[in-house]
């Protein structure tokens, strides 16, 4: 969407922008593959059947379909699905003419803007004539100038957030792009290179704007004509919203449709020993020390992690156990069972940590009999583990403990699902949420300045008590 064409940019910022299309690099364009790996598997709903617009509302007379195109007519407007979307992939290719505006409005409320009521994704040939001119400099030489803001730029969160340029193809060629909305996390991947990854929790809109719109949960996609002629094909959807807090599957160790089993019931494949108690240190290591560390590591968890009848059961005397596949972004199942006064929890990208412990453990020190008044329970509970499990206990800015008490008694089954986008984990506990969205802290970093790392392996902590595990289902979220 346009409105401003008469200001040109300073030079300051054109000079900027001048840089910025010179960036289509190997980098720019492998950053794409990773989401891209991901999504090659996710499944895919088609939003148009080449035929009619059976799946869409809205301006049906402006756009029509002809030979597996979908047109959008010069002097269309809006075109809206007739369904919402809160967390999803939208994949779809567009062709382009001279000066051609469009956009994609996400998670817009119906009859609403798709700017300012839902977010707009700008589709727009940002080199033509309309937007670009000539100038004469004090020196004498022409100099071509633009008087799009960056945020106008194809590809951009209109008015919020910049996308990258360089990577547009030329009028009349077909592009390909991807637009990822899962929680807060907005990225665009346009022609295998990813323009936009943004967290809209971190962002201040770019033009100074209200944008309520940014803090939509669902809401339609809309294709948002400016009264440009554009052609759109191979228009698909891939469903991220949350899974269901509870499951039920056939059998044990059999994930759920969308998920994999990162536990096959039968061995310890698809796992490995704690190469080093320190996550940095482990990062660290290379070649030969790798090698070494992690064979002494997997030695040691042949000895102490095993499988009796589908279930993978500690016995309390070695190491915490670890996924041979680093993940960044997922969503988790994990049924646990922990004895009396146990202690464990799980590291989310070798970051502690999801706590599980037992609640009704008082750990009395010098009596046996249960503390009478409040001020003697608290002395007692210095760890917290009364408020429960599934709380980020190694936090210290951000909340640490869960909202409520849902742990069954020791011996037990529990179920985590355990969604992480970005930094932010999401966490119920036998059905119930504990924990909505809470940054996970680097606990590594001393110095509170360094940001988690993107993608790490999963563990299953040791406290030295024996443990149970099973049903261990991931679906891996694009990032």
């Amino acid at each position: 969407m346009l409105r401003l064409r008469t200001a040109l940019l300073s030079a300051a910022v054109a000079g900027l922008l001048a840089n910025s299309v010179t960036a289509q690099n190997k980098q720019d364009n492998s950053a794409g593959e990773r989401p891209l790996a991901v999504l090659n598997s996710a499944e895919w709903t088609d939003l148009f059947n080449g035929k009619d617009l059976s799946l869409w509302q809205g301006d049906t007379k402006g756009y029509t379909a002809e030979d597996g195109i979908l047109v959008c007519n010069k002097g269309s407007k809006d075109l809206v699905s007739k369904f919402e979307y809160s967390d999803f992939a939208f994949h779809f290719e567009f062709k382009l003419e001279e000066s051609g505006n469009n956009g994609v409005g996400i998670r817009v409320p119906l009859g609403g803007h798709p700017a300012s009521d839902g977010m707009e994704i700008q589709i727009l040939d940002h080199h033509g004539s309309s937007y670009n001119g000539d100038a004469v400099m004090a020196d004498g030489k022409t100099r071509k100038l633009s008087w799009l803001k960056p945020w106008q730029y194809h590809g951009s969160i209109y008015g919020i957030y910049p996308a990258k340029i360089g990577h547009l193809k030329p009028v009349g060629e077909w592009n390909s792009e991807t637009i990822l909305a899962i929680d807060d996390h907005i990225m665009v991947i346009l022609n295998g290179a990813v323009i936009v990854d943004a967290f809209l929790d971190n962002l201040t809109p770019v033009d100074g704007g209200v944008h309520k719109g940014m803090h939509n949960k669902k809401g339609h996609i809309m294709l948002a004509g400016h009264s440009d002629r554009m052609e759109f094909r191979n228009l698909k959807v891939a469903d991220y919203s949350p899974a269901p807090a509870t499951i039920k599957t056939p059998t044990d160790n059999t994930p759920p449709k969308g998920f994999q089993t990162l536990f096959n019931g039968k061995d310890l494949t698809g796992w490995k020993g704690l190469a080093h108690n320190n996550a940095v240190a482990r990062r660290a290591l290379t070649g030969s020390d790798l090698q070494a560390a992690q064979a002494t590591a997997d030695e040691n968890m042949q000895q102490h992690w095993s499988v009796t009848d589908g279930v993978l059961t500690y016995d309390g005397k070695g190491q915490s156990l670890c996924t041979a596949t680093d993940y960044g972004d997922f969503e988790f199942y994990i049924d646990w069972k922990i004895p009396p006064g146990a202690d464990s929890g799980i590291y989310l990208r070798g970051t502690p940590q999801v706590q599980i412990w037992d609640p009704w453990d008082a750990r009395l020190k010098d009596t046996t009999d249960l503390p009478t008044d409040t001020e003697t329970w608290v002395t007692q509970y210095k760890n917290g583990r009364n408020l429960g499990s599934g709380g980020l206990w190694n936090n210290r800015r951000w909340r640490n403990a869960p909202t409520v008490l849902a742990d069954k008694k020791p011996g037990e089954w529990n179920t985590f699902l355990i969604r992480m986008v970005g930094d932010k984990v999401t966490i119920w506990l036998n059905g119930k949420l504990i924990v909505d969205r809470v940054a996970l802290e680097n606990y590594w970093d001393k110095t509170a300045l360094e940001a988690l790392v993107r993608a790490d392996q999963i563990e299953l902590q040791h406290h030295g008590s024996e443990l149970f595990f099973k049903n261990l289902y991931i679906r891996e979220l694009p990032y």
